[in-house]
């Protein structure tokens, strides 16, 4: 292994079931580098690195790190050598502190009996210092924001004395000044000689903060090349082993001016989180809704669906005022809503797809008091044909399905209801660019169908391919609408900062 190797790869392979999820896997990354790892969903990533932090075993290869050869290695021998995952749903106890996050498990104490909080809320500060965060030791990590908890998961893993950070899809919900501030920091740790792992479907960003770039297909060991001898075309082509079409579909025509909207917005506000928001959507329209972190977004969506409780203003469904107290009554109004956070509130992960498919329109299944298998059965495999899921059957549980496939699951149990209007809270999140190039077109088919559309995301590619018109929040309140010309990121950030 050379000197300037921190971990080193060697024909690694893994099988589940018989599936061969792995085969001869070989990559390295060296000391104090930046190495994107990048495929398809279900190309292996998320095994290759269970098996370097220690999550599984490998069935054969080797792994050496920093000239050792790890063999029946555990999370904690991993920790112990400072290798540190942070994965892609944060590891975080919302109830906890920041600095009881930070020490959690390893709590710095006085004797070797009491808690040593001075000692620990100091250690705590200094690390948040070393990162140019204003985030206090002694929050509650339930308020922090999505960015602000990454931060925390940064702070953890430095706290630990890493020397090889594996970072899966994190910049996923982040918006560029976020992105912009992590990659700061990320250029920090390979300055003080950490290695990084950073997986990502966001190629372009993979082309801007890695040196290197290591490609996976199929379970497959496929390249290793410097950044800076591949664009970000060429890595998807490597991906999938072809040359990509055309990932957005054709935007929607826009609405007839006299078209009464699907869903109109009139002042709606709640306490605290949003202030007299107005918008207006129409059948068959794909309206982006873009802003920075914080500035109310899915709080103002989740309104809409009856999670949060607003507080005055109106919302009118093809233009009778609904007042909305929960999804069940969101649902009966005819509308759908696909949460940022499909892990913990999308789907149930050891429930087969088939039920997860069904969970909000149940009662469509039941005779009486009975479940009709085979027509739940049949609609999922409907689903399954539809949107390309890759499962053998719908009896999988789908925690099994890459993430994907899970997202397709959830979209798919959102459209069982029939709804008019559907609300997509960042519905590509960390989803490889074939998958969502997939579900682009389902959007775009959906618009085509007549269905009202609201897509919420912090990738504004995204907003700027999907959509002709799109509205910005800032502060709590839609600071503005962009159409055709004038949506582009620029403007969309003038308005999201308000330097315009």
């Amino acid at each position: 292994m050379s000197a300037e190797m921190l971990l080193e790869i060697r024909g690694l392979s893994k099988s589940y079931s018989g599936v061969r999820v792995l085969n001869s896997v070989s990559l390295s990354v060296r000391k104090g580098s930046v190495t994107g790892l990048i495929g398809e969903n279900g190309a292996g990533k998320s095994t290759l690195i269970k098996c370097i932090n220690g999550v599984t075993r490998p069935d054969a290869g080797e792994i050496l790190f920093a000239g050792e050869t790890l063999r029946r290695t555990t999370i904690e021998s991993a920790l112990r050598r400072g290798i540190v995952t942070i994965p892609q749903e944060f590891n975080l106890a919302n109830e906890m502190t920041v600095r009881e996050n930070i020490f959690l498990g390893h709590e710095l104490k006085h004797g070797g009996v009491f808690l040593n909080h001075s000692a620990m809320r100091k250690r705590t500060a200094e690390l948040l210092e070393r990162l140019e965060s204003r985030i206090s030791p002694d929050a509650e990590v339930s308020t922090l924001s999505i960015a602000e908890k990454q931060i925390v998961e940064i702070a953890r893993a430095l706290n630990r004395a890493c020397r090889l950070l594996i970072m899966d899809e994190p910049s996923t919900v982040l918006n560029p000044p976020e992105v912009e501030n992590l990659f700061r920091i990320m250029r920090a740790m390979r300055g003080d000689g950490i290695s990084i792992i950073y997986v990502s479907h966001k190629l372009n960003e993979v082309k801007t903060v890695c040196d290197t770039v290591a490609v996976l297909r199929d379970g497959e060991f496929v390249c290793e090349k410097p950044t800076a001898e591949l664009t970000a075309r060429d890595m998807a082509s490597l991906m999938v082993g072809r040359e990509l079409s055309r990932i957005f579909p054709p935007k929607p025509a826009p609405p007839a001016e006299d078209a009464p909207p699907a869903l109109e917005l009139d002042g709606v506000t709640l306490e605290k989180l949003v202030h007299h928001a107005s918008l207006k959507l129409h059948r068959g329209e794909i309206l982006g809704l873009a802003g920075l972190g914080g500035s109310g977004r899915t709080e103002l969506a989740e309104a809409v669906y009856g999670i949060r409780k607003t507080v005055s203003g109106r919302i009118l469904v093809n233009g009778r005022e609904v007042r909305i107290h929960s999804p069940a009554q969101a649902v009966a109004s005819g509308i759908a809503y696909l949460t940022e956070d499909r892990q913990s509130s999308g789907i149930i992960q050891t429930f087969p797809l088939a039920w997860n498919c069904s969970l909000i329109s149940l009662r469509k299944y039941c005779l009486a008091s009975f479940i009709r298998k085979k027509k739940e059965n049949a609609a999922a495999e409907e689903y399954i044909r539809r949107f390309r899921i890759k499962t053998n059957s719908g009896a999988t549980p789908i925690g099994e399905l890459s993430g994907g496939n899970q997202q397709k699951g959830a979209i798919a149990k959102s459209l069982d209801h029939s709804p008019e209007i559907f609300i997509f809270d960042e519905p590509t999140r960390g989803i490889d660019i074939k998958s969502r190039g997939d579900i682009y077109s389902f959007i775009g088919e959906l618009a085509r169908r007549g269905m009202a559309c609201l897509i919420i995301s912090s990738d504004l590619e995204e907003v700027i391919g999907l959509c002709r018109k799109v509205a910005v929040m800032r502060g709590g309140t839609v600071a503005g609408i962009l159409e055709d010309e004038h949506v582009n990121e620029k403007e969309i950030m003038y308005l999201a900062t308000g330097v315009k």
